[in-house]
């Protein structure tokens, strides 16, 4: 929200009341508490009158700064973001004759004594931003609205990323941004998946603390301030600082979660019903087959919303029209080996049985004067299912459970976006501050539920609404996305702007959504979609399988399912990644390079885990434009090399796509492609990529629970690479960059380089 008209005025009706000057600061043994008036003083005449700002300091991790500003105080209101509870740090504050200084860590808040104000947030000797004058605000408005802003300043060569699922540039600078989750789809500058949290290339990141509208200008207002603001009386945001990126990322998931594993089969290809199209047992049963007889390995099989009864949206029964016996049916599915998702919302149609029985038991959002909230869009008579209510969350559960409980293993959590604010919930929540936390609510009860019923581990949803904390209930996908290159484009942007703002893993329609795609669409698309963490063949009014397309669309999803079977020692790697530090698998390149400059607005490539570049080929006839960083890479599926850093131009066929391992790399390639689930230990080929003379490279190879099935050490020196297994591993093999594979013969294999 802009407040400004301009650099000297306000905007009509709009005043603002600045901090001048440093009053007291109250030091606690872990707090500090100043109190800066908004007007300069001289003397007591001037200290009976107000406004003044309480702006409150803690250490909630090492390097880590919360900053409460406070306008008055009497305000209450609830809930908050979720956080994990961690153990404090200990802070240093100290206060002499300029400053008073408040230092979590390598972090130090430093806020200035002086005839202005000036609160400047330092780490190792150097400054990284600060709110300066006319920065920090209580803000009044013509329509009579109170805000709290903050202004960061950005550096000349400061860039800002994350806040969300958000489909326009990847890099923030420019952008106004509203964090208020919507059914947008992807192609504007709403998002399903809001997270009030950015973070720079410069050292530090912002998590604004508040789950409610939040306004974000980002070098949008005032051009060298990143600004945000709230409505209401009090603004609380983390400073975080890193100082890489993926520091950052460590730091601000340890506040917020991150995480689980996913279960080794999710990995695989997912085939959905899609949306509007016409199916029923015979129509999967054909799919399935057709996938068996031309050998495209399947994981799961999604039922999308028609297996439920139109106007019934939810009730959780399957359509007896289409699905007569749907345990019978559950159960011939898994007997080939498939998992089974079914569609979901938090809606409860008017038609639908469940509406009676949710009314009575009091289980629906109400409008103050006690209504059930309703209306018509999406399903007649509609309504929302309130889970601040621990009954009507119990109750939501307990229908889940019962298709669990007749075979269904996951579901695809839809919506939980377009949340009213003009109800009352059953435990007093405001509103407006429920209406983002309402995703989180929604999918952490399906997502604990599958975890009770299935084991950790193997807990799975396919959400797309999200907020803070939404990554503990994995997996989220791009939402309803057109089936065009530009879409393919803007979902990635997405898909990594949501890496950036904590969230493990990501999916996306292949194809996309709405419409049919051009074959050339669907087969590019094919490409990435099975080079992301979780891959799903899924459309709107017309089915996704290969066939329809041509026949060659069979053979190039034939090619990725496989490749990315034999990757997945190497995903399952990446994902102890984001299980252990909040790091994604998929990754935008500044995260990996933020000491390149070449990196930061790169949006149309990506890092696979640690050590494979992806760059998805966005044109029919399969001319590519990429960014190679530093030192010799090596194309994975060709063995051609590329030094960098340099621009390489390229043409693949559909069967191709640019896929680079990195210099000093050893990735394990599994000996199964026929499904994600097997003993990756078993078979595994390290290939390796021009390690420097000295280097050592440890690869461990995880099993789906994160237990350790081996362990290699890779070691080059002089021409000589060693590899040495500590145990764990049979028919393992060694593979240089241009040579054949070398069968272990014990636990060491010792290789010539240019032999």
């Amino acid at each position: 929200m802009k407040f400004t008209d301009g650099y000297w005025m306000m905007r009509p009706g709009v005043q603002a009341s600045y901090p001048a000057q440093v009053l007291d600061g109250q030091i606690g043994p872990d707090s500090l508490v100043v109190h800066a008036p908004c007007y300069r003083f001289r003397d007591r005449d001037d200290l009976l009158r107000g406004p003044a700002l309480t702006v409150a300091f803690a250490a909630p991790l090492p390097d880590v700064v919360r900053v409460t500003v406070t306008h008055f105080a009497g305000q209450d209101r609830k809930p908050d973001f979720v956080l994990v509870e961690g153990e404090p740090e200990t802070p240093v504050i100290v206060e002499d004759d300029d400053a008073l200084s408040f230092t979590s860590g390598a972090l130090t808040a430093r806020i200035a004594k002086g005839p202005r104000w000036s609160l400047d947030f330092l780490a190792e000797g150097r400054r990284l931003t600060g709110s300066g004058t006319k920065a920090m605000a209580a803000i009044d408005t013509a329509e009579g609205g109170h805000f709290v802003r903050e202004q960061l300043d950005l550096a000349v060569d400061a860039f800002v990323y994350g806040l969300g699922e958000r489909f326009g540039p990847l890099v923030k600078n420019g952008q106004s941004v509203d964090s208020w989750n919507a059914d947008g789809g992807t192609a504007s500058e709403q998002a399903y998946k809001n997270v009030p949290f950015f973070l720079t290339n410069a050292g530090y990141g912002v998590f604004v603390n508040h789950p409610g509208r939040v306004s974000f200008e980002v070098a949008s207002e005032s051009v060298a301030r990143a600004q945000f603001s709230v409505e209401g009386q009090s603004l609380e945001y983390f400073l975080i600082y890193g100082p890489t990126p993926r520091e950052i990322l460590r730091k601000y998931t340890a506040l917020t979660g991150r995480p689980p594993r996913v279960p080794a089969w999710s990995y695989g290809l997912w085939l959905s019903t899609s949306f509007t199209t016409d199916y029923d047992e015979a129509t999967v049963g054909a799919f399935i087959d057709e996938m068996v007889r031309r050998d495209l390995p399947l994981s799961v099989f999604h039922f999308d919303s028609f297996w439920m009864r139109e106007f019934n949206w939810c009730d959780f029964e399957w359509d007896p029209r289409t699905f007569p016996d749907p345990r019978g049916m559950l159960e011939r599915l898994k007997a080939r080996g498939l998992r089974v998702c079914v569609w979901i919302n938090p809606y409860i149609a008017q038609r639908s049985p469940l509406f009676a029985e949710a009314k009575a038991a009091g289980y629906l959002l109400r409008r103050p004067n006690g209504d059930v909230w309703q209306w018509d869009l999406w399903q007649p008579g509609l309504a929302v299912v309130d889970f601040t209510n621990p009954e009507a969350r119990q109750w939501y559960a307990g229908k889940l459970d019962a298709l669990v409980e007749m075979g269904v293993d996951c579901f695809k959590s839809d919506f939980g976006e377009r949340i009213p604010t003009d109800v009352v919930y059953a435990d007093g929540s405001d509103p407006e501050r429920v209406h983002n936390l309402y995703a989180y609510y929604y999918n952490q009860t399906v997502f604990e539920l599958l975890r009770k019923r299935r084991g950790e581990g193997e807990a799975l949803v396919f959400a797309r609404s999200a907020t803070v904390g939404s990554q503990q209930f994995p997996v989220h996908w791009g939402g309803d996305c057109e089936s065009t290159f530009e879409a393919m484009a803007e979902s990635l942007r997405g898909g990594l702007s949501l890496g950036l703002s904590g969230f493990g893993y990501w999916s996306h329609d292949i194809g996309g959504f709405e419409g049919t795609p051009d074959p050339a669409v669907f087969k590019r698309w094919i490409a990435f979609g099975l080079l992301s963490s979780h891959s799903r063949l899924h459309g709107h009014e017309s089915y996704r399988v290969p066939w329809l397309f041509d026949e060659e669309a069979v053979d190039v999803l034939r090619h990725f399912t496989k490749l990315k079977a034999r990757l997945m020692p190497y995903l399952l790697q990446s994902a102890e990644q984001a299980v252990g530090s909040g790091v994604p698998v998929m990754r935008a390149m500044v995260l990996e390079f933020p000491d390149d400059p070449a990196c930061t607005h790169l949006e149309r490539q990506y890092m696979l885990g640690d050590d494979l570049l992806v760059a998805p080929v966005f044109t029919a006839d399969g001319t590519v434009r990429y960014y190679v960083p530093e030192g010799t890479w090596t194309h994975l599926l060709t063995g051609d090399k590329l030094v960098g850093p340099r621009w390489a131009a390229e043409q693949h066929g559909f069967d191709s796509v640019p896929l680079l391992a990195r210099p000093g790399s050893v990735i394990p390639i599994g000996a199964v492609d026929d499904g994600p689930e097997y003993d990756y230990a078993a078979g595994v080929t390290l290939r390796v990529f021009e390690l420097d003379d000295g280097a050592e490279v440890s690869t461990a190879i995880p099993a789906a629970d994160g237990t350790v099935l081996a362990t290699f050490t890779t070691t080059r020196k002089g021409r000589e690479i060693r590899v040495t297994s500590s145990g764990g591993a049979r028919d393992w093999r060694v593979q240089l960059s241009g040579a054949e594979a070398v069968q272990a013969e014990g636990d060491t294999v010792v290789l010539t380089l240019g032999a």
